[in-house]
């Protein structure tokens, strides 16, 4: 059984990948996770929105594996939008909010 479930949904300059986890997750189980490469998928030249419910260190793993996307948000429910966490662009700085209502 895999141990993330994950959909992704785009648009010509973002994508949300929204996760969730199907059961308990280890450290262990890092080295297990199946994540489409951006590259192959061809959305490294988007913004890349996280957004799910898991421990900071399978957030920390994931920005690292999506390093080569444009730029990384994270979504947090609390501020209504995804916050910049690592960019390639000048368009999307780290620390922006981008608001819920313009994300896909």
């Amino acid at each position: 059984m895999e141990v993330l479930k994950y959909s992704i949904k785009q648009n010509e300059k973002m994508v949300l990948l929204e996760f969730e986890l199907q059961r308990n997750l280890a450290p262990d189980d890092l080295k297990n996770i199946k994540l489409p490469d951006p590259v192959k998928e061809g959305f490294s030249h988007k913004l890349l929105i996280l957004s799910g419910r898991g421990p900071i260190w399978l957030y920390a793993f994931m920005v690292h594996y999506f390093h080569p996307v444009r730029a990384i948000a994270i979504f947090d429910p609390r501020l209504d939008g995804a916050v910049v966490v690592e960019s390639h662009s000048n368009e999307f700085n780290v620390g922006k909010v981008l608001k819920y209502e313009n994300i896909i």
